[in-house]
């Protein structure tokens, strides 16, 4: 019995082995014959060792705004540790430049989308925006790139979608791409946004019917989506959604949230607790 205790003290504690997600915050949607905002980063590691006592930075990114008579802005990124989601894509006017992200924004009418994947990481973190036509495109998720625009009068188009993970217990998509607004020209009929992207993409809007863009769920990374468009009808765009980290540890340790840091720890199931951080600003946590 006493060779079995040294032996236990001398190999130390017990491996802290994790697998964790991190989602960067989602682009702002466009404004006017625009696209939808890329969906934030989206990294997803498994079997990795860290030490317990020891404090590891984490940021939680957030979503770029939204345009209004103007392209949005790019998500900004999330780390944990040496990990890093880029933010995602600005959604762009039809005279604007889409911006490249985690996922890229959405083109406004006619333009190209903003390309996906900007860390260059494999694998990818997330796919390019679709390029406008008469209507903007929609943002890239995660997971899929973002719808082209169609021509005419038409309604808008849907984001791409994100990339569903069940390291919570439950699976969950996050990170989809901002749907694009409907393009209303004088007397036409009303037309309607598109879809966000599954997992939090903001829907594109209808001014002309008075329907609105929305953001892109919070602590989910999705673009927001972008604005109808109709002559002297209000033009704001959704903000891109906060992203989140999540981690999954054996559930012998227990996690400290540093200051400034938001966070919740599950209770163990199934061998493992799960710690979701929904904000922080180069905060720290630690395992004991």
């Amino acid at each position: 019995m006493l060779n079995i205790i040294s032996a236990i003290t001398a190999a130390g504690a017990p491996p802290l082995v994790v697998d964790f997600l991190v989602i960067a915050g989602g682009g702002g949607g466009g404004s006017q014959f625009a696209g939808g905002g890329g969906a934030g980063g989206y990294r997803s590691l498994t079997t990795q060792t860290l030490s317990p006592s020891t404090n590891y930075t984490v940021t939680i990114g957030g979503g770029g705004a939204g345009g209004n008579n103007s392209n949005g802005a790019k998500g900004s990124n999330s780390v944990f540790n040496t990990t890093t989601a880029t933010g995602g894509g600005l959604g762009a006017t039809n005279s604007g430049t889409a911006g490249a992200g985690g996922s890229g924004g959405g083109g406004g009418a006619g333009k190209a989308g903003g390309a996906g994947n900007e860390g260059g990481f494999s694998p990818v973190e997330g796919f390019a925006g679709g390029t406008g036509s008469a209507t903007g495109a929609g943002g890239g998720g995660a997971s899929a790139v973002g719808t082209n625009g169609v021509g005419g009068n038409s309604p808008g188009v849907t984001g791409g979608a994100g990339e569903a993970s069940s390291i919570t217990g439950t699976s969950i998509t996050r990170a989809g791409g901002g749907g694009s607004g409907g393009r209303q020209d004088s007397g036409a009929d009303n037309q309607a946004g598109g879809a966000g992207g599954a997992g939090g993409g903001g829907n594109g809007g209808s001014s002309a019917n008075g329907t609105p863009a929305t953001s892109g769920g919070t602590n989910t990374g999705g673009g927001g989506g972008s604005s109808g468009t109709a002559a002297g009808n209000g033009f704001q765009a959704g903000a891109g959604g906060s992203g989140v980290v999540i981690i999954k540890y054996p559930d012998n340790f227990t996690i400290t949230f540093g200051g400034g840091v938001t966070g919740t720890e599950s209770a163990a199931s199934g061998g493992f607790k799960r710690a979701t951080i929904t904000a922080a600003t180069a905060g720290n946590v630690s395992w004991a």
